[in-house]
């Protein structure tokens, strides 16, 4: 009987085991993988990025950098990034790397921005990667004003994963009053005028009561896909999963993956201002843009579980086998 019983006890170590360790290792098969972002300047001039990581982001490897004309330079972002890029001009650095920059200057008298953002007007380009249901949101974003054209191409992704942003030199259309000084960029409504109609602020601080003034919709005709004003998100914001994004200054046309998009058209190009088509993006539940802390607009994105993989499907797949081990596992216990 004592020989018996000992049988009993020991023998369901061994599977116990096997399912601790498979367990493992589904563990440590879940594992997530880091976005590429890839900066290209097809401008006949030099352009200086800058980088803006939102607060609760990790930092990518610059804050700032110099891209001659035809230069590429590809940094990785881990899931849950969020953060803003924009192009700077006319910029004069000395040796010591100390200067500033004509439009998109971030205060910061170097070429590194180290956690200041653009100066408006500028063009800027928005990403939340792994956002509500393992998303990544972005957006190009005329809210602060134009400096230089730009888009954003996704790669790799899976959804919609729309070609963005506005193809149209928007400073040789911009108003009189509107221009910056030296006229290499255009100012904003609520920049050039400060009134709360085209700040979105005050009074006029909700979207029922905030809507499209001359001068956004001057900006959205030209740029169909581009934010024009603060809550402009129903055609402005789009959503990929799993995928890389290339950011082009001066873009002369998209690439050939996106000219075969049928809807690229509308960023603008210089034949035509078509209404955007919104089934093709998506807005954030969240559904509206903010003032940071510096000032500036932000789009809020997504927010959410951002442990999610850049591969929903796989992830799912890991899930369920994750469940299905540790119910064998419980058992087995429960048998000792």
């Amino acid at each position: 009987m004592m020989n018996s019983f000992k049988v009993y006890t020991t023998m369901p170590r061994l599977p116990t085991l096997v399912v601790f360790s498979l367990l493992l290792f589904v563990l440590g098969g879940v594992r997530v993988s880091a976005t590429t972002f890839t900066f290209v300047n097809k401008c006949d001039h030099t352009v200086w990025p800058g980088i803006l990581s939102g607060a609760s982001s990790s930092k990518l490897d610059t804050t700032g950098f110099e891209l001659p004309h035809g230069g590429t330079r590809t940094f990785q972002a881990q899931p849950g990034w969020s953060g803003r890029f924009w192009g700077r001009t006319g910029c004069t650095f000395n040796s010591a790397g100390q200067g500033s920059c004509s439009t998109g200057d971030c205060g910061s008298n170097t070429v590194e921005c180290n956690g200041s953002g653009a100066t408006p007007p500028a063009t800027l380009a928005e990403f939340t990667l792994n956002g509500s249901g393992g998303q990544d949101f972005y957006d190009v974003s005329l809210v602060d004003g134009y400096n230089l054209p730009m888009i954003v191409e996704a790669s790799g992704g899976s959804g919609a994963c729309t070609t963005t942003g506005c193809l149209v030199d928007l400073n040789q259309r911009c108003p009189t009053e509107l221009a910056a000084e030296g006229g290499g960029a255009c100012r904003s409504a609520c920049e050039a005028f400060g009134k709360e109609e085209y700040c979105c602020s005050g009074e006029f601080g909700t979207p029922d009561k905030c809507k499209p003034s001359q001068y956004s919709e001057l900006f959205k005709s030209a740029c169909p896909r581009a934010y024009s004003y603060a809550y402009d998100d129903a055609s402005s914001t789009f959503t990929c999963s799993g995928g890389d994004y290339t950011i082009t200054f001066c873009p002369s046309s998209p690439s050939q993956k996106s000219s075969m998009d049928p809807t690229t058209g509308n960023m603008g190009a210089s034949g035509g201002s078509e209404t955007p088509d919104s089934s093709s993006s998506s807005s954030p539940s969240s559904g509206t843009a903010s003032l940071t802390a510096d000032g500036s607009w932000f789009a809020k994105l997504a927010s959410g579980d951002n442990s999610n993989t850049r591969h929903p499907n796989f992830y799912t797949l890991q899930l369920t086998l994750f469940f299905i081990m540790v119910t064998i596992f419980a058992t087995s216990l429960y048998n000792l």
